[in-house]
């Protein structure tokens, strides 16, 4: 084969634009004696070729494995960290920690004592108006901001191709 042509499959095949027809060509051409230049690439493709080449049997699998793993002496001592007693204490410690948290949030989102911080109806009614009105107001800017966001949305789709009609008509649907 010619080099300029394996030279230009490899390209594509770094790049992982090749065929499976053109990577078989490729293991045929280092299979065999190769140029000075490409023997590190030879060495990729002939341990791809080993580790195809390799079997693990499915019946004896888990034996090996286990026979391996005791074969191999650990240097230490095996220390269990909890008994069933410890486990239990644990469990234990963290539901009484996790019942004191949820107590404090609760005393702190609920004081014992509301008491009415208004005697006069006429002036509380004044003060709650003024609190809905800067929550109104608060409700009018967002809408603003929101408003700024869909024309940029608009935007962006008109950038994309997309007519306005056709999201309009999924936006309608939904």
């Amino acid at each position: 084969m010619d080099s300029k042509h394996i030279e230009s499959l490899l390209e594509k095949y770094w790049n992982c634009e090749t065929t499976l027809e053109e990577e078989k060509q490729l293991r045929e051409f280092f299979r065999n004696n190769v140029p000075e230049s490409m023997k590190d690439v030879a060495e990729i493709f002939r341990y791809f070729h080993a580790q195809q080449q390799q079997q693990l049997s499915i019946h004896n699998f888990d034996s090996v494995i286990t026979s391996k793993i005791k074969a191999g002496n650990p240097k230490g001592k095996v220390v269990q960290l909890f008994t069933n007693y410890g486990r239990i204490a644990a469990g234990l410690l963290v539901v009484v920690a996790a019942t004191y948290f949820v107590r404090q949030e609760v005393r702190k989102a609920y004081p014992p004592e509301i008491a009415d911080t208004y005697s006069d109806p006429k002036l509380a009614l004044e003060e709650t108006k003024k609190a809905l009105m800067m929550i109104s107001n608060g409700f009018n800017r967002a809408q603003k901001e929101a408003g700024k966001i869909k024309v940029f949305h608009e935007a962006e789709e008109k950038i994309q191709g997309k007519s306005l009609e056709e999201t309009k008509e999924i936006e309608t649907k939904i």
